[in-house]
């Protein structure tokens, strides 16, 4: 099958985790857009382009879905993409597994296991990067902030896909201002950004342009405020304190 082969000491331009929020937040419909937009986008013409590109014109991908601090799944294994065949069997993977929603955000829990995948997976990158999509803020887990200062010192960097298609809702413990909690509590490392999304009809093509930018290792031309360069314009613990106002108990 394209894309599995063994790993080895397999030198590539960038080691590329995609972690993608299935938190019951998400409704399935939106589900299946994220799930379709990934499999379209490391099948486009500009994902192959930006891979022709890179110094050794191979990437190394793996797909994780994730919810609460326990409830991590990976879709696809470490996969190597090195041109039309292998992204066509990657994207054939992410698309084929049956869609699932489970309870809870916890993004710290994610990039705790997140950064263990990079640890053996036989690849070289010249980067290694975390891609963490998620409409909602951290309610469960360590602090999100701690632990993206403890991952980003490993030499990861950790980009943000921040979800804002609906009108925030105290029910379902929406930010109305999710992108900057995702750059001020989320992302980190050299280069890191964010891409949100707050168009459904955009969706797609947000989760393109970010692999592109990833791949390429570039940045969006907006200008982003790095994670951790200043006091956090929004409370890195605002997700626990929605669930504790909401739902009382523990955290």
């Amino acid at each position: 099958m394209p894309g599995q082969r063994s790993a080895g000491s397999n030198d590539v331009d960038v080691e590329l985790v995609l972690a993608v929020d299935i938190s019951y937040s998400m409704d399935f419909d939106e589900l299946a857009l994220q799930r379709e937009g990934y499999a379209e986008a490391i099948t486009s013409p500009q994902f192959l382009g930006a891979l022709r590109n890179g110094m050794h014109g191979k990437v190394a991908v793996t797909y994780v879905e994730w919810a609460g601090v326990a409830d991590q799944k990976i879709l696809v294994p470490w996969r190597l993409i090195d041109g039309p065949a292998s992204a066509e069997a990657v994207a054939a993977e992410i698309a084929r597994t049956p869609l699932r929603r489970a309870y809870r955000t916890s993004i710290s829990g994610v990039l705790v296991f997140a950064a263990a995948l990079f640890e053996s997976n036989g690849f070289r990158g010249i980067r290694r990067v975390i891609d963490v999509s998620g409409d909602g803020a951290n309610n469960q887990g360590p602090r999100v902030n701690l632990v993206r200062d403890e991952v980003i010192a490993k030499g990861i960097t950790i980009n943000g896909l921040p979800i804002m298609m609906k009108r925030p809702n105290y029910a379902t413990m929406d930010l109305d201002n999710l992108d900057v909690y995702f750059e001020d509590c989320v992302i980190g490392g050299a280069g890191a950004f964010v891409v949100p999304v707050r168009e459904r009809e955009r969706f797609k093509e947000a989760i393109r342009t970010k692999l592109v930018l990833e791949i390429a290792g570039r940045t969006p031309a907006a200008h982003v405020v790095p994670a951790a360069a200043e006091a956090p314009r929004v409370r890195c613990t605002i997700g626990e304190e929605l669930w504790q106002q909401r739902w009382g108990g523990g955290l």
